[in-house]
C-alpha cells in the first residue's frame, strides 16, 4: 500500500511530466502540420467495385444497370455494352511506433533537432496526411480513429509516452492486430534481436509496414578524433578511447552490418527498411514513408 507521501510524489511527478508534455505541443503540431501539406493524401483502394473515384475494369451490362451507368464509348466499339466500373475506396489502418529510448535524446549539435524529436514530427505529420486522405491512424497500442481532429489527441499521445528506462526499447508484438499497416521509427543502435521476430508475427497477421532509422549524422559518420569520452544517454554504458580516429572504420563497419541485417529482416517479412539523418530535410522521409506505405 503507497504511504501518502509517495502518492503525493508520484503525483508531482505526472503533473510535471504532464506539463512538459502540454508546453511542447502546440510546436510539434506547427511544424507536422508544414511538414504535412507537402505532401498530397490520396485514398487507397479495395480491388472492387465501388464508389470510389479511381477506373478498374468494364464489364458487360447487365439487369439492374441503367442507361446512365453505359459508358457509350466503350460500347460503340463492339456489339455489346459495357459499364465503366470504378474501384471502391475505404479507411484503411495505420499504426505508428515511435522509440522512446534514451538514446533517442541523442543530438550532436544544438543546430539539429533530437533523434526523438524528429522521429516526432515525422510520425505525427505521417498521421496528418493519412487523417486528410481518410484513413485511420492511431499509435501501436491504442485506438486508431478517422478525422483531421485526432491529430491533437496523437501529437498528446507521442509526447506523455515516458521515456524507456534503458538507451532503447521494442514495440510489443501483442500489440499487432491483422491486416493493418505500420510505421516503426527507431534508431536501431542498440539490440536488434527482437526485429526478425517481430516483423515475422506481423507478416503471418498480414501487417505490412516500414522501417525508419533516424540517426544523428554524427552517428552517421564518426566524426570524433582524439581522446573522447564516449557514454551511452542512460548512463549504462562508457568507454574511454584516447585515439577515437582509429574507431571510424570499425564503427562504420558495424553500422553497415546492422543496416545490412535490418533490411534483410525487412524484405523476408514485406516490409521496406530506409535511413534518415536529422541534418536531412524531412519532407523527403516523410515523402518515401507516405507512398512506400500505398505500395
Amino acid at each position: 500500500m503507497l504511504r501518502e507521501a509517495d502518492v503525493t510524489a508520484t503525483t508531482a511527478h505526472l503533473r510535471a511530466g504532464a506539463e512538459a508534455a502540454s508546453a511542447d505541443l502546440p510546436g510539434l503540431i506547427l511544424s507536422a502540420e508544414r511538414l504535412a501539406t507537402m505532401v498530397a493524401p490520396g485514398a487507397h483502394g479495395l480491388r472492387r467495385a465501388g464508389m470510389g473515384e479511381d477506373f478498374w475494369q468494364y464489364r458487360p451490362a447487365g439487369i439492374g444497370d441503367s442507361a446512365r451507368a453505359i459508358d457509350w464509348r466503350r460500347s460503340a466499339r463492339s456489339d455489346a455494352q459495357f459499364v465503366r466500373d470504378r474501384e471502391a475506396q475505404s479507411a484503411q489502418t495505420a499504426r505508428l511506433w515511435v522509440s522512446s529510448g534514451q538514446g533517442m535524446s541523442y543530438s550532436g549539435s544544438e543546430l539539429r533537432p533530437t533523434k526523438l524529436a524528429r522521429a516526432r514530427v515525422l510520425a505525427l505529420a505521417l498521421a496528418m496526411v493519412l487523417l486528410r486522405g481518410g484513413e485511420k491512424v492511431g499509435l501501436l497500442g491504442h485506438p486508431a480513429r478517422l478525422g483531421r481532429a485526432q491529430s491533437g489527441p496523437l501529437a498528446e499521445q507521442l509526447l506523455r509516452r515516458p521515456m524507456a528506462t534503458g538507451d532503447g526499447d521494442a514495440p510489443q508484438a501483442d500489440e499487432l492486430r491483422p491486416n493493418q499497416r505500420l510505421v516503426i521509427l527507431s534508431d536501431f543502435l542498440t539490440d536488434i534481436d527482437w526485429v526478425a521476430p517481430f516483423l515475422a508475427r506481423a507478416a503471418a497477421l498480414g501487417v505490412s509496414g516500414v522501417l525508419l532509422q533516424v540517426l544523428d549524422p554524427d552517428e552517421e559518420t564518426f566524426p570524433f578524433d582524439g581522446a573522447v569520452t564516449f557514454r551511452s544517454p542512460s548512463g549504462g554504458l562508457r568507454h574511454d578511447s584516447h585515439d577515437a580516429a582509429g574507431l571510424r572504420e570499425a564503427y562504420l563497419m558495424r553500422l553497415a552490418e546492422r543496416r545490412d541485417r535490418l533490411r534483410r529482416a525487412a524484405e523476408t517479412a514485406g516490409w521496406y527498411f530506409t535511413c534518415h539523418s536529422t541534418d536531412q530535410a524531412p519532407a523527403h522521409a516523410l515523402g518515401w514513408l507516405y507512398q512506400t506505405l500505398g505500395r
